[in-house]
This record gives structure tokens, sequence and C-alpha cells, in this order.
């Protein structure tokens, strides 16, 4: 796409591709982030075509240096790791028997793939309103007999399902697919010393990346929930996948990881939005793989308008789907390209 353009060690600013309207991306920018404060709040909007920002609006006490919270973007972060260790060989996604707790019972047949895709068939509820009925709550900020060691609590609910049968959305499980990758790794217990030398050396310093990764107090790398960056930093990560898993002629993540991530397998019905491996995506994208967090944390990745857009911010549930339209309206406004064909003039 567009010639395969990456960013620098800096990102170029410049002005959008000569067949973009500006007036009418001006237009959506602003009824984004000026939108009425009870629909929400936008803190950061970066939008990359060709390689180059060619929006970036920062709120107030938000700038291009503010770091901000990923909340369940760090599922596709989580996404990314576990396919370079596919890669090295570490991980096979068919593999089953991932946790000795699961030893004996039919969680051992649960497999990696049905973990990326959140199908474990585990007993799960996640809800980010009601506390008396939400185990992400209670895995995340609750007291209970795995407090401080988030894989554990999830990997110790019951199957209401057979593996691979049923889909349902899951922070606890992403978390245990963290936790399988730090087995692999070898990490010791209570460390996280070697997944995060991991992240940095094969993630995050390969393209220019500075995120800060959240461990719980059992070492485990909290992937449903804690990465902390800047938009132009989430911007990067999504560049990888807009590019294929490629940076600058390397590689970083196995050939096909990333095509899987805009088949959707499932439909989420309050949002209308597809679910694949750990990515959602947008019908009217078609295409797309979307980072999706709480309250409003998008990286919007569209290779058939070679777009990368990033949205921080702070917005109500009810007002989830305005919002995601408004983010699909701003991405609407680059025409779909040819591949290899460069559109910058």
């Amino acid at each position: 796409m567009a010639g395969r353009s990456f960013p620098g060690s800096a990102w170029t600013t410049g002005n959008a591709p000569l067949d973009v309207d500006r007036a009418r991306l001006d237009g959506a920018v602003d009824s984004l982030v000026h939108r009425p404060p009870a629909h929400g709040v936008t803190n950061a909007l970066v939008v990359v075509a060709d390689a180059r920002i060619v929006v970036e609006w920062y709120g107030a006490n938000s700038n291009e240096s503010t770091t901000h919270i990923s909340w369940s973007m760090a599922k596709s972060i989580t996404h990314a790791l576990v396919g370079i260790a596919v890669g090295d060989g570490l991980l096979d996604v068919n593999s089953t028997g991932l946790l000795p707790e699961w030893s004996g019972d039919e969680r051992s047949q649960i497999s990696l793939r049905d973990l990326l895709m959140m199908r474990s068939g585990l007993s799960w509820v996640e809800d980010y309103v009601d506390d008396t009925r939400s185990d992400v709550i209670e895995m995340l900020f609750g007291e209970s007999d795995h407090t401080g060691d988030h894989a554990s609590y999830a990997a110790a609910k019951q199957p209401a399902h057979a593996p691979g049968d049923h889909w349902e959305y899951s922070s606890g499980t992403t978390n245990i697919v963290a936790r399988v990758l730090a087995n692999a790794l070898g990490e010791k217990r209570g460390s996280h010393d070697a997944v995060l030398s991991f992240m940095n050396a094969r993630l995050f310093d390969p393209i220019g990346m500075t995120a800060t990764p959240k461990f719980d107090d059992a070492g485990t790398f909290v992937g449903s929930s804690y990465v902390y960056a800047t938009a132009r930093d989430f911007a990067r990560f999504g560049h990888l996948y807009l590019r294929d898993g490629e940076w600058n002629g390397e590689r970083i993540l196995p050939s096909g990881w990333v095509a899987d991530c805009a088949d959707a397998h499932a439909i989420e019905e309050e949002s209308g939005m597809g679910y694949s491996h750990h990515w959602w995506t947008r019908s009217g994208d078609p295409g797309s793989m979307i980072a999706q967090g709480y309250e409003g944390q998008f990286t919007w990745v569209s290779p058939r308008r070679d777009v990368v857009l990033v949205h921080l911010g702070k917005s109500p549930a009810e007002y989830g789907n305005q919002l995601r339209s408004q983010l699909e309206a701003i991405v609407s406004e680059f025409p779909v390209r040819e591949p290899n064909v460069r559109h910058d003039g």
C-alpha cells in the first residue's frame, strides 16, 4: 500500500494526500473534537496517511508527549507479542494443555487459538458498570483468593461451554494468554524481567515505540488493560499492522499473522462490531483492524485506505456507537487506495 512507506525515527507531519477533501476532513474532525462534553471528551487524535501525520489534535492538558492508558487496546498488543513468540517457535496456536492447573479436566482442551478468538468456553462476566456481577472489575480491582494474580483468577473459572463453541469477550482470557506467553519465555514466578525484555527488544524498540506496560503482583503482564503510551506511539503500533507486520524491511510478526485480524468470527450485538483475534472489525470499513478500549480508546487500522487513526479520551458507554461512527467518518474521508500507489503528490 502507498509504496510501503514507513515512519522514520521521528514522525513526519504534513498535508493530507491530494485526493482528500481537506475541508470535509476538517469538518469531520471538528464534529468529533468539539462534540458536547456530555457525549465524551477527546484528549488526543492522530491520523496517519502515507506514513505521515496529517491530523493531530490535543485537548486541554494533553500534547504529543502525554501518555495515555490503553485499556483494552492492550489486548491487540498482546496479540502481537504472541505472534512474535509463534514465529520464534515458542508457542503454537493449536496447542492445548496450556496451564498446569487445567491438567486432568476439560479446560485442558482449550487451545491458544480458542483464547485468541475469545472462545475458551470459560464462564465470564465482562461488565464495566455493575460491580456486583462483574468478573473484570473483581479481577482488576477486587479482593478474592487470586487478588494480584489476574491470570489465576480467570483460569479458575469453570467451563460454561465446550472450547471453541461460544464467543464471550473476556479480559480474563487475555490475561491467561499473557501467562501462557510468560511461561513460554521461561519467566520466573513473581518476576516480569523476561517478558518486559521481550516486549521491548522484539516489538517496541524495532518500531520506535515507547510504551510502559503494567504487570500484576504475580509478574504477569496485564495484557487485558494496561499499556501507557502517547497517541503517536499507539499510531506506530497501528502502522505495524497496516504494513502486515513488517517495519522498514524487517518482518516483526510472522507472515499471515495480521491477516486473521480482519476476519471476524463474531459480532457484538450492541455495537455491531466484528471480533477476530484480539482485534475488532468494522463492516463499514472492510478489512479494518481496530484496537478498542474502554471509554473510547481506539487504534483504527484501515489498510484499504492506508490510514491509521488513534483516538484517546473519555466517552460514556451510551455514546459509544456515536463515537465509532464519528471515527469512521474521519477514516472514510480518505479514498480507497490501489496497492503500491502513492497519493502525496
